[in-house]
């Protein structure tokens, strides 16, 4: 029997729960301004923002929607009873310090949080305040990012050593992939003694999914919040340009100015046109949350896709090169497993011709199989066999 998405949604067999795009943990030194940028991404005052080391012990989680115009643009053409978008959940991760991978400052916990997440911001103080303490007195944002990039680098080194010991046991085993397994471990011990970093596109991609599954925080998806006053915000200041010419020559690491104080004041405003009037005045287009949604889908290949209709308008995340009987299953797994076929609309040709069915009269309305690479702003009906 054939079926529907909207029969599905009828019948009960899709749950309504929130759609993930990816969780995100701040991380950097105490008191650079992580828990104040954390309230100000998810509009709340959930973190404890203090002077003073160690004001979070345990992670302050918030989830917040991603804003995305086009959702209400087709929840609006379809007088949709429902529209849910997608969601990115923060997590406000206690302020590392050196030596946190021995236990100092209680590091041992606060890493394991970090190795919970699908991607970092690194969160560096790029200002100066004698009223606001530096854990290491002086600010120096370079040695700050080093510190951090250190410990992260360091935990890694611990957890590869007792997996070279583990599979150095398990090396008599008959399992060909053990032996492997061991030459990758060797193969990333020796990347850090020379050169104290780990490059994983070195590594052999047919055992790529190993490498993923150590959970190394030194290769997690990174980004750096620059942490500026108000002033800085636009073109950066000397601190900025400092890191900029650092990530240009070791790394491809993208960078966003953000101003907590100016974020915490437009976390204030409630009004979503008076927040872009305040944004105008200051010369900004964007929140700091635009800009971490944004650097957060570049890093992590993500793209969105929707599901449209009277019933329901609905925002879905999937890694780019997904196919569109695994986006199916992204909905539910009977999709994919009895994947028909995909009826896909462009956004641009859905908006421009007023809804599905001028698109479809207009020709747009394509057919696509179960190998169609999903693009962005793709509009889905799926058909599927149970």
């Amino acid at each position: 029997m054939t079926h529907t998405k909207m029969q599905l949604y009828q019948s009960g067999l899709i749950k309504k729960d929130i759609t993930m795009g990816f969780k995100c943990g701040i991380i950097g030194l105490p008191n650079v301004g992580k828990s104040t940028i954390f309230n100000a991404l998810t509009q709340s005052k959930n973190a404890l923002a203090a002077n003073y080391p160690f004001a979070t012990i345990e992670p302050n989680i918030g989830r917040v929607s991603v804003p995305d115009r086009r959702l209400d643009n087709l929840a609006a053409l379809n007088e949709s009873l429902s529209v849910i978008p997608t969601h990115i959940e923060f997590v406000d991760i206690a302020g590392l310090v050196k030596g946190a991978n021995e236990g100092e400052g209680l590091g041992n916990k606060f890493l394991g949080h970090i190795r919970e997440v699908d991607a970092i911001a690194h969160v560096l103080r790029c200002f100066d305040d004698e009223n606001i303490t530096h854990v290491n007195a002086k600010l120096d944002p370079i040695n700050d990012l080093k510190i951090i990039e250190s410990e992260l680098l360091l935990s890694d080194l611990d957890i590869l050593l007792k997996q070279q010991e583990l599979y150095t046991k398990k090396i008599k085993s008959t399992d060909k992939d053990i032996k492997i397994k061991l030459e990758i471990i060797d193969q990333l011990l020796m990347q850090i003694d020379a050169s104290q970093q780990i490059n994983i596109n070195e590594i052999d991609s047919n055992f790529i999914n190993f490498v993923h599954e150590l959970n190394l925080l030194s290769v997690k998806p990174t980004f750096y919040i620059c942490n500026v006053d108000e002033n800085s915000v636009l073109k950066g200041n000397l601190y900025t340009n400092e890191i900029t010419n650092i990530l240009n020559t070791e790394s491809s690491k993208e960078m966003i100015l953000v101003s907590a104080s100016i974020e915490s004041e437009i976390s204030n405003i409630e009004s979503v046109d008076e927040q872009n009037e305040f944004l105008d005045a200051l010369g900004l287009k964007n929140t700091s949350l635009d800009q971490v949604i944004k650097t957060g889908y570049n890093l992590l290949g993500l793209l969105t896709f929707f599901t449209a209709g009277k019933k329901e308008t609905r925002a879905w995340t999937i890694s780019q090169n997904t196919n569109a009987a695994q986006a199916a299953g992204k909905i539910h797994t009977d999709f994919e497993k009895g994947f028909i076929r995909a009826e896909t609309i462009s956004y641009n040709d859905y908006i421009e011709l007023g809804g599905e069915q001028l698109a479809k009269n207009a020709g747009k309305m394509r057919q696509e199989g179960r190998d169609y690479i999903v693009q962005e702003g793709d509009i889905f009906h799926f058909l599927f066999n149970n």
